[in-house]
């Protein structure tokens, strides 16, 4: 369907296939999550991926567990002494290395010997330990470390899917000035433009990738955008808190102190304590200021 005059591009995400309802999984099924589908589909391009149907396994099949041997995590089968996965697994992440570069976030499935990003179970001397990683996610994480990536069930907490969200949109925009002509004055700009987001979740590494930025300009820039690029998203993985968000929309606030009158600096100032005290959402102080920088 053709884009209309003024609708927002949807921005690439691969994702793992059956939660978008594609009935890949072991035993036919799918795992549809209506809100990756419903909600964040509406900005969000998905390109759907299964690493076990791409290596050959039948629909539906044998399950596979992550097991500790001699040799490291093996991905193994279930019932079948003989079959072992894990060499395929991560041969199918390493092909899929080129289109990965076109895209700017990846939703995994939980719990997943192939797409687990953390806590899949994982048997070790007649134990079950919830330490395992999926051996897919594994290799794609080594492969694409910035690209943001999170589990599906983790997006029910409403700080973890924020964080990815942001980091998502984040993320595509480094590409964007990136495939343009970057220069140190693009490259400032940027950081400029993300410093506030940035301050939100750590403001003494902001403060660090600021100084380091400003000392770098007579580097190499490529270099030291790869380097910039690296730390920031290291830093937009951490959560933000509720006192640097306060912190930043005082320091916001502080910008328009000599255009407010006292009612409109009350009222802001009463809004961003509310949200400190946990009696309103972000999303009022930040309309607020909104509203008052369009004025």
């Amino acid at each position: 369907m053709p884009m209309e005059q003024g609708e927002i591009p949807k921005i690439p995400v691969g994702i793992s296939s059956c939660l978008l309802g594609e009935e890949v999984r072991y035993d036919g099924g799918h795992k549809n999550n209506p809100y990756i589908v419903g909600t964040l589909g509406q900005y969000f391009s998905y390109i759907p991926f299964c690493p076990e149907v791409d290596i050959g396994l039948g629909i539906p099949r044998e399950p596979i567990r992550l097991v500790v041997e001699t040799d490291g995590t093996r991905c193994v089968g279930t019932k079948s002494d003989n079959l072992d996965v894990t060499e395929r697994l991560t041969e199918s992440a390493d092909n899929q290395r080129q289109w990965q570069q076109d895209i700017f976030g990846y939703i995994l499935k939980k719990d997943s010997p192939s797409c687990g990003m953390e806590r899949v179970k994982l048997r070790h001397n007649g134990r079950v330990e919830r330490t395992g990683v999926g051996i897919y996610a594994d290799r794609m994480m080594q492969n694409c470390p910035l690209l943001p990536m999170e589990e599906e069930g983790r997006l029910g907490d409403p700080v973890l899917r924020e964080n990815f969200i942001q980091r998502v949109f984040v993320y595509q925009r480094w590409n964007q000035i990136c495939s343009a002509d970057l220069s140190w004055a693009t490259l400032t700009e940027f950081h400029a433009r993300h410093k506030l987001i940035l301050m939100s979740h750590d403001q003494i590494r902001t403060k660090e990738l600021g100084r380091k930025l400003s000392e770098s300009s007579s580097l190499d820039i490529d270099e030291s955008a790869q380097s910039y690029i690296a730390d920031m998203m290291t830093i937009l993985k951490i959560k933000a808190t509720r006192g640097n968000h306060v912190n930043v929309l005082q320091h916001i606030q502080g910008y328009l102190k000599k255009k407010l009158d006292s009612d409109d600096k009350q009222e802001l100032s009463h809004s961003i304590e509310q949200y400190r005290l946990g009696f309103l959402p972000l999303i009022v102080p930040v309309t607020l200021l909104r509203h008052h920088f369009m004025k």
